[in-house]
C-alpha cells in the first residue's frame, strides 16, 4: 500500500471520534527480505509482508491504546473501541494529550528508492553469494564463512489525529553483512563487514568484505596485556555503541523517570571542549532518517551538547509537556506502541584528522575494535562501565600486535571530558548512531 492508502484509512478512524475525545491513528505497511547463503548455497531465503494500525485515546486526562495486525474495516472499529475501554480504566494524568502541530515544516528528504523494487530475487541471493566469495577469496587464513546476508525493506506509514496533523512517510533500505573466520596456529578469530544504502546498487561488496577480512585476521596471534592507564582510540563501530546509550540518557523520558545521569545539568559542561552532540534525522545520509517522528510532527536538528555543554534533553509531546517545555521532534514507536523518546539519528560532530593521523599522535595506546557486554556493562544512572574489548596496541604513533581479554572500564562523564580528539571518518551505520574514530585519554585497561 502507497502513504495515501494508509492516510485514508487513518483519517477514516479519526472521523469516528466523538465529543471530547482525542483520537491518534498510526497506520504501516512493510514489506521484507532476507538471504543467508553458506557454503555457496542458500540457507535461509524469507520474504514477509505485515500491516497494521495503533489506535490512542485520550478522553477525560485517561489513555487507552489498542492494536492491530490487520486493516480489515471491522477490525479497525473493534480495535477503537478497545481503545476507548482501555482509556475508562487507565490512571489519570494531567498531562495526557496528543501531539499538535507547531509549525515545523517537515524537511524534503529523498528515503524511497523504487530501485529495490525492481531487483529479483535471484539478484539479492546472487550478491550474497558473491558476498560470500569475496570474503574466501580475500586472505589465505580465511577458514570460513560463518554467515553472508542480504536484506531489504520497504516501509510506508501514516499519522492522522483529531488535534489536525497529517503525516505519511516511505522509505527503503538495504544491507549486506559477512562473519569471516581466520585461522593460524590452530589459532581461530572472527570478523564482520557490512554495506547499507536505499537501493542495492549502492551496496559496496568490496569494502563488506575487506572489512570481514580484515577484522578477523588483524586479531590472529592476540594476546592478553597488562593492566595500565592508555590512551584509547574507538573504532567508530564501537563509538556508535556507547552513544547510543548515552543518547538514551538525555531523553526527557529518562530524566522523569530518574535513570538519566544528566538529570538537572542542563548548562553545565558535560564533556570536553571538543565535543558537539546532535541528533539530525533530517540529515538523508543516516539510515534511520525520517522527515516525521512517531507522533507526526515533523523532525528537526536537535544539538544536545555543544562545545562540552548540554543543551538540551529529548522530547515527544509527553515529556515536553510534563518538563515544561515543547517536543523537540523525537518521538519513536512502532504502530504497536504508544511513542517514546529517543534519537533517531545521533552523531558526533566530526573533526578534521582522519584516524591514522590521530593514532600517529599516541606514543602508547589501544585501538579498541570491538566490544562485548557494553550494555550490560553500564550503568545509565551512575554513569559507571565496565566492558569486554579487543583491538590493536599502538605504540611510537603505529599499530603494533593484536590485544584480547581486556577490560577497559571508566565512567561516561570522565569518558566525555577526556576526549581529546574526534576523527573526520564520520560513519553512518544501520543503527539510530553514528561512527566515528574517538581518541579518549587515561582509560583504565585491565588486563592479566
Amino acid at each position: 500500500m502507497n502513504p495515501e492508502e494508509l492516510l485514508e484509512v487513518a483519517e477514516r478512524i479519526v472521523g469516528w471520534g466523538r465529543d471530547g475525545e482525542q483520537i491518534e491513528a498510526v497506520v504501516g505497511h512493510s514489506q521484507e527480505t532476507e538471504v543467508r547463503v553458506y557454503e555457496g548455497e542458500i540457507e535461509s531465503l524469507s520474504v514477509a509482508e505485515s500491516q497494521g494500525v495503533g489506535i490512542r485515546v485520550i478522553a477525560g486526562r485517561r489513555q487507552g491504546f489498542a492494536h492491530a495486525g490487520t486493516l480489515d474495516p471491522d477490525v479497525l472499529e473493534e480495535t477503537l473501541a478497545e481503545a476507548r475501554d482501555n482509556a475508562v480504566y487507565g490512571a489519570p494524568d494531567e498531562f495526557f494529550g496528543l501531539a499538535e502541530p507547531d509549525g515545523v515544516d517537515p524537511p524534503e528528504l529523498d528515503l524511497y528508492n523504487e530501485a529495490l523494487l525492481e531487483f529479483s530475487t535471484e539478484a539479492k541471493i546472487d550478491l550474497a553469494l558473491e558476498l560470500e566469495r569475496a570474503v574466501q577469496a580475500g586472505d589465505p587464513r580465511i577458514v570460513g564463512v560463518e554467515s553472508a546476508d542480504y536484506g531489504d525493506a520497504v516501509g510506508a506509514d501514516a499519522i492522522a489525529t483529531t488535534t489536525g496533523i497529517r503525516s505519511t512517510g516511505r522509505d527503503t533500505s538495504c544491507y549486506l553483512t559477512a562473519y569471516s573466520l581466520a585461522s593460524e596456529n590452530d589459532e581461530t578469530q572472527t570478523g564482520f563487514g557490512f554495506s547499507v544504502g536505499r537501493e542495492p546498487g549502492s551496496l559496496d561488496v568490496g569494502v563488506a568484505a575487506a572489512d570481514a577480512v580484515e577484522r578477523a585476521t588483524r586479531m590472529l596471534g592476540a594476546a592478553q596485556p597488562p593492566t595500565e592507564r592508555v590512551t584509547v582510540v574507538l573504532d567508530p563501530f564501537v563509538t556508535a555503541q556507547f552513544l547510543g546509550i548515552i543518547g538514551g540518557t538525555l531523553s526527557g523520558e529518562a530524566v522523569l523517570k530518574g535513570r538519566s545521569l544528566f538529570a538537572d545539568r542542563l548548562g553545565d559542561q558535560v564533556a570536553a571542549a571538543g565535543v558537539t552532540l546532535v541528533d539530525d534525522p533530517t540529515n538523508p545520509e543516516a539510515f534511520t532518517a525520517s522527515d516525521a517522528d512517531g507522533e507526526g510532527l515533523a523532525t528537526r536538528r536537535n544539538q544536545l551538547i555543544s562545545g562540552g555543554h548540554l543543551e538540551r534533553f529529548l522530547h515527544n509531546s509527553y515529556t515536553g509537556r510534563r518538563s515544561g517545555t515543547a517536543s523537540t521532534g523525537s518521538a519513536v514507536r512502532g504502530y504497536a506502541s504508544t511513542p517514546g523518546v529517543g534519537c533517531q539519528a545521533l552523531s558526533l560532530v566530526p573533526g578534521d584528522r582522519p584516524p591514522a593521523e590521530l593514532i600517529a599522535g599516541i606514543d602508547n595506546g589501544v585501538l579498541v575494535q570491538g566490544v562485548s557486554g557494553l550494555h550490560s556493562g553500564v550503568n545509565p544512572v551512575s554513569g559507571d562501565f565496565s566492558t569486554g574489548a579487543e583491538g590493536l596496541r599502538i605504540r611510537n604513533g603505529e599499530l603494533a600486535e593484536p590485544v584480547r581479554e581486556i577490560t577497559i572500564a571508566s565512567t561516561l562523564q570522565r569518558m566525555l571530558l577526556d576526549v581529546a580528539a574526534v576523527g573526520s571518518d564520520l560513519t553512518w551505520l544501520p543503527m539510530s548512531s553514528a561512527g566515528v574514530s574517538l581518541v579518549v585519554a587515561e582509560v583504565t585497561m585491565s588486563g592479566a
